[in-house]
């Protein structure tokens, strides 16, 4: 293999391997976006769970129906 050509398989790879990082780096963007949105989401059901929590609360310390 000549000098030429190996420069050539060289420049061959960097340009796959420069492809394929480009192509992670979208793929990483795109789920770092998902998890931050799944973050955001949770942030707020679980806000909503603690505000339902302190409704159930109330219930609980009612009295019993009359007929227990």
């Amino acid at each position: 293999m000549t000098l030429e050509e190996r420069v050539m398989d060289l420049e061959s790879r960097l340009a796959f391997q420069d492809d394929t990082i480009q192509s992670l780096n979208d793929v990483l963007v795109k789920q770092q976006n998902t998890v931050d949105r799944l973050q955001a989401q949770m942030a707020v059901l679980l806000k909503r769970q603690e505000e339902m929590g302190g409704q159930f609360e109330s219930f609980e310390e009612e009295a019993p129906p009359p007929h227990y």
